[in-house]
């Protein structure tokens, strides 16, 4: 209630003392999974005088001093970056593509309800050594210092985002930045996902929240950048239905009458203001980082008129320092544990036929990097060498004892962006020296190379990762469950290509790893002893088919060895057939139908306890294709959405109904149809 009443005072304060943009500028690009998307904002053009003209010729022509609404006024010129990248990107306009504002891409498959536990179809193999606590079931609803985006405008912007759907879903977005010095923005970012869902004890609610800053000395020799942010994960954990044919039982239509294998609740009533947890996984986190640069090279200066002069300067040396201090805490409860159940799949014996289960793992971890870049070529920041040092120490506490860990990393860098922005060439590597993690090592390559604007760019990737076990799979951590950890490194070769183009993209994909870590059921872990192989091919498209519609077609396919413990469908296709079109000048709109379809297979299930999916071989998800029917407006800054979602659900056998559910799991459900609309405005002081 307290998030809601926010939001509307929000609204109310931004739309008294905030005006509306101007004509949009659409420059689309793509964005990482989760990002807020707003508008691109023109910059201003008026060269009779722009936003500050206030001449007689912009009166009103009664000569009583009211002024006309000038455009110009409410333009600004904005852009951002994230904190390794050189490019300055524009904000996304696109209305085609609904996922830009959810927080789940579309190719994540999630157990049914918004906020709950998801994996990517599109097998993904961690390609980072070091440290990692191990649960990652939650990682696309969390904000991240590597998702930060440092923005640079000319004035005040801000957007408010809402979603409302069916089961009193309900999510908040809220995006502010602004320039109070030309050296110097600031902004925050905030999120809220509240889904009471469809199935006892199935209520998700997270908050994330990020405050960032990056400041630029006058004369150009320092910079500094700053990110403060937290992610609190609260999912109520039902462990799936005691049978997936209830679902075609009459007597169950209603879904939260549904019996489930934990927390079940008799009375339960979905209430999307109950936040609190009795049995399921409480996640948080907290991180601040401060990255520091001192350049040393040659200074200059363009004299602009009497009373200003623009500095300029071209390092040949960079100093520079970060400091990452985060806090984490993964949480395991049941405060009505059934030890029947908790005997049967996490062979744990409880003192009583219902007690309390409690696991937690809470870790400090701080990270002070120092590096030294040397640039060949004063006149291009794209060209450099880097040579650093990193010392990482973690203070774990886990049951009733801690655990103190350290590492010493050493990392290096090469890139060469040419000026010509034809080439661009990065190699990297790090290796642990000494410590928990002693012996991991990352090398990397990339290279990209533009061709032309119809034929796009072409771009080249490797990856060689050699990483210890999580600590999840450490015989110390308070999930362990008698496992004896011991495990042997993981080690992982990526190779990528893809071309990149303006209508679309082709990639390909191979993954080899060696000593594959997994859990092999609800608490066991186990190491795979042969060479995981996978290869992925996968393109997107649009297509004109008739006038003002297009199709959009996305398809990838997949194929590793049935007896590695990897699941991934053969094929997955995504499509859209979209009506656009721009009705009486400002409002722009797209509307149609949206297709999701994967080959059948045998998808992973899912340990509640652990926060990890899991193989299995019993069951095949044969679901047929997600159906959503959408409609998507701007009008100026104000995009508005509205969406009919897994119109496959209709049934007509025991009367009409959306009642023929797909299997997001093994004993977990998609909801049936589900409505839901939107709103993201823009605004700019």
């Amino acid at each position: 209630m307290k998030c809601i009443r926010l939001f509307l005072l929000l609204l109310g304060i931004a739309g008294a003392v905030h005006a509306q943009e101007g004509p949009v500028q659409q420059v689309p690009q793509r964005q990482p999974a989760g990002n807020t998307n707003s508008p691109v904002i023109r910059p201003d053009l008026d060269s009779r005088g722009g936003a500050g003209n206030a001449s007689g010729a912009n009166r009103d022509s009664l000569g009583l001093g009211f002024e006309r609404r000038d455009d110009a006024k409410d333009s600004i010129t904005i852009s951002f970056r994230y904190m390794d990248s050189l490019r300055s990107l524009r904000l996304d306009t696109s209305l085609t593509d609904f996922y830009p504002y959810f927080s789940l891409p579309a190719r994540y498959q999630f157990l049914g309800n918004h906020g709950s536990a998801a994996y990517d179809l599109a097998f993904r193999p961690r390609l980072q050594a070091g440290f990692d606590a191990g649960f990652h079931a939650f990682d696309i609803y969390r904000l991240t210092h590597a998702d930060t985006r440092f923005f640079k405008t000319t004035k005040p912007y801000t957007t408010l985002g809402y979603q409302l759907a069916a089961g009193k879903e309900q999510m908040i977005k809220v995006l502010h930045t602004q320039n109070p010095r030309p050296w110097l923005n600031v902004g925050f970012d905030y999120r809220l996902v509240s889904a009471p869902g469809y199935f006892v004890t199935q209520n998700n609610n997270h908050n994330a929240y990020r405050i960032f800053s990056s400041y630029q000395g006058k004369r150009k020799r320092y910079a500094a950048y700053f990110t403060l942010l937290g992610n609190s994960i609260k999912a109520a954990e039902n462990g799936g239905m005691q049978n997936d044919s209830f679902l075609l039982t009459p007597n169950f239509e209603r879904r939260f009458t549904i019996p489930v294998n934990l927390g079940g609740a008799p009375a339960f009533q979905p209430n999307p203001f109950n936040a609190s947890v009795s049995t399921g996984n409480l996640y948080r986190d907290f991180s601040v980082q401060l990255r520091q640069h001192y350049d040393v090279g040659k200074r200059d200066s363009i004299i602009i008129n009497d009373s200003t002069t623009e500095y300029l300067f071209y390092p040949r040396l960079r100093f520079r320092h970060t400091l990452t201090y985060s806090t984490q805490r993964y949480e395991f409860r049941d405060f009505r544990a059934d030890s029947a159940t908790y005997k049967q799949w996490y062979d744990t014996t409880l003192n009583r036929r219902v007690d309390t289960l409690q696991l937690i793992d809470s870790w400090r971890i701080l990270h002070n990097d120092f590096s030294i870049l040397q640039f060949p070529d004063m006149k291009n920041q794209g060209q450099y060498i880097l040579a650093g040092v990193r010392l990482e120490n973690m203070v774990g506490q886990l049951d009733t004892f801690s655990r103190t860990l350290s590492n010493l990393v050493v990392h290096g860098e090469y890139h060469n962006k040419t000026r010509n922005r034809k080439w661009d060439m990065a190699l990297s590597g790090a290796i642990y020296l000494s410590g928990y993690n002693s012996g991991d090592f990352e090398a990397r390559g990339r290279l990209i190379r533009f061709i032309s604007e119809q034929l796009g760019a072409l771009e080249l990737r490797a990856d060689w990762v050699n990483r210890s076990p999580s600590f999840l799979f450490d015989r110390a951590t308070s999930f362990r469950f008698r496992n004896t950890g011991g495990f042997n490194k993981e080690n992982t070769i990526a190779l990528e290509a893809r071309l990149e183009q303006p209508k679309g993209y082709l990639r390909f994909a191979n993954y080899l790893v060696t000593n594959y870590l997994y859990f092999s059921n609800y608490h066991q872990t186990a190491q795979y002893g042969n060479v995981v192989n996978l290869i992925q091919v996968s393109a997107m498209r649009k297509f004109k088919l008739y006038r003002r519609w297009n199709l959009y077609s996305e398809v990838m396919v997949q194929q590793t060895d049935n007896a590695s413990p990897v699941r991934v469908p053969l094929v997955y296709t995504r499509n859209r057939v979209v009506y656009e079109n721009t009705l009486f000048k400002n409002l722009n709109m797209a509307a149609g139908l949206e297709l999701r379809y994967f080959t059948p297979f045998k998808g992973y299930g899912y340990s509640p306890v652990v926060g990890q999916f899991i193989p299995q071989d019993t069951v095949t998800l044969r679901n047929l294709p997600d159906i959503h029917a959408y409609m998507h407006f701007r009008i100026k800054t104000f995009t508005g959405y509205l969406r009919f979602e897994n119109l496959n659900a209709m049934n007509f056998t025991n009367g009409f109904g959306f009642t023929n559910n797909n299997l997001a799991a093994p004993l977990y459900a998609s909801p049936g149809m589900v409505f839901r609309f939107g709103i993201n405005w823009a605004f700019v002081n």
